[in-house]
């Protein structure tokens, strides 16, 4: 894995949209060199954490490619580009030899690897007059809680991965490591995140990882685990703060009009003109500057137009008529200058993050009446009454459709074992991706998931 820490940022426009959130960290513009010249003091401590942003928002991350691989494999998002290759993630065959596996693993270890050399170098810097013991906790805090997630999205991706908790240089120089389970892999992101909670503070910043972060994380970590009461207890934390958090209306408002760090928002990726994020040119027609090759399936597009079920959310598709056929277009990402916001956390999800928790607790009326919260929002009737069975699968429905455009539906029906069913696969080691090729070439630790080909 690469060392370096390529950190290309706009420190006017970040450093407005910084204050927009509160004072955090001083952004420093600083040029890229070896983690070994550049973790030595507070300054380049900084630029150090500030690069594991960078990778987490790069291209082959949440930035475009790693999100295709959930969008593909759903119901709700089809590829109709060039590279039809990428069909095999909707079709459900997917070779070991597909490039965007490798793009987004070794995206997502890149991250890993930046936030090891923070963990492994900051703690050992000295303290000064400005580098107090709180901001060097603060700095290792946000690493953990980025390796957290990072390592949370390979094992609900991959399974069991190899858990690099060291810096390297490229996978040459790893230990040799196997992969761990899935119980070992997961029980990892916990005690990141129970280190990173530790060391955050209590503050609200919807760019930056605070401790009311990692209790959004923990929220749907815990949901994953299927320990309900955890799940509802921090989802709780962060409705409750309604200082800091608020569902923003209509429901458009958290991403229409160059909208950025709202009230709605738990963590988001910063963008701008310098710093892009691609998937605009991605998803909008010619038209407007993109190529479209991203769009809704035309079952979510009647989906969201039925005003008892989508609502307000209507908003996040248009129509256009090519060639006497009708064209659906998504819009959550729509700014030809590339600065669209990537959503990582929104409050959204953690009232039906709780709302599950609740119904799986058999608490249906606080279940409904967290369901409601989302539905009311978006003017959709509310739920009054219905069975634990029915309860969860209109929050099974109304995650797909809150969550339209945004990476959520694979994972929903991975987690809930509904894929086989609503996506009739019938082979399930297809619920897990494979392994990239090209990665088992370099590591021979590495050992194929069952019913794939190791070519």
């Amino acid at each position: 894995m690469k060392k370096n820490i390529f950190l290309v940022t706009s420190f006017a426009a970040l450093s407005l949209f910084l204050v927009s959130c509160g004072k955090f960290l001083d952004v420093e513009p600083k040029k890229s060199t070896s983690d070994e010249i550049t973790i030595v003091d507070e300054n380049s401590a900084k630029t150090a954490v500030r690069g594991i942003y960078n990778q987490l928002q790069s291209d082959g991350y949440y930035g475009y490619s790693f999100q295709t691989l959930g969008f593909f494999s759903g119901d709700n998002i089809r590829y109709t580009g060039s590279q039809t290759v990428n069909n095999q993630l909707t079709n459900h065959d997917v070779k070991s030899d597909l490039a965007v596996l490798a793009t987004s693993w070794t995206a997502i270890y890149n991250t890993i690897n930046r936030a090891n050399n923070v963990i492994a170098k900051v703690p050992q810097l000295s303290t000064t007059a400005t580098f107090t013991e709180a901001v060097k906790n603060q700095l290792i805090g946000e690493a953990y809680f980025i390796r957290a997630l990072a390592y949370f999205d390979l094992t609900r991706t991959w399974g069991g991965v190899q858990l690099i908790l060291n810096p390297t240089t490229s996978p040459n120089d790893r230990p040799a490591t196997p992969r761990n389970t899935v119980a070992e892999s997961y029980a990892q992101v916990l005690k990141d995140l129970n280190a990173a909670e530790d060391l955050l503070p209590e503050t609200t910043n919807r760019i930056r990882a605070t401790k009311k972060t990692v209790w959004a994380l923990k929220a749907r970590f815990y949901l994953y685990q299927n320990n309900w009461p955890q799940a509802e207890s921090y989802a709780g934390k962060i409705i409750a703060d309604k200082a800091g958090y608020t569902l923003v209306k209509p429901y458009n408002s958290f991403y229409a009009n160059n909208a950025a760090g709202t009230t709605e928002s738990v963590l988001e990726l910063y963008y701008n003109i310098n710093v892009t994020n691609t998937q605009a040119y991605q998803w909008q027609p010619s038209s407007k500057g993109g190529v479209g090759w991203i769009r809704p399936t035309d079952k979510l597009a009647e989906l969201l137009n039925n005003p008892a079920l989508g609502g307000d959310r209507k908003a996040l598709v248009e129509k256009q008529v090519i060639n006497g056929t009708d064209n659906w277009f998504g819009n959550l990402y729509y700014r030809t200058n590339g600065t669209d916001p990537a959503f990582l956390i929104r409050l959204a999800e953690l009232y039906l993050i709780r709302a599950e928790a609740r119904a799986q607790q058999e608490n249906l009326g606080d279940a409904r009446d967290d369901l409601n919260e989302i539905r009311k929002r978006s003017n959709v009737g509310i739920l009054t009454g219905g069975t634990k069975a029915e309860v969860l699968l209109a929050i099974e429905d109304e995650n797909r459709l809150e969550f339209a455009l945004e990476n959520h539906r694979w994972y929903d029906l991975i987690r809930t074992n509904r894929a086989k069913d609503a996506l009739a696969i019938t082979d399930v080691n297809k619920l897990l991706l494979p392994i990239p090729y090209s990665q088992i070439l370099i590591d021979p630790n590495l050992i194929q998931n069952p019913g794939y080909s190791s070519n």
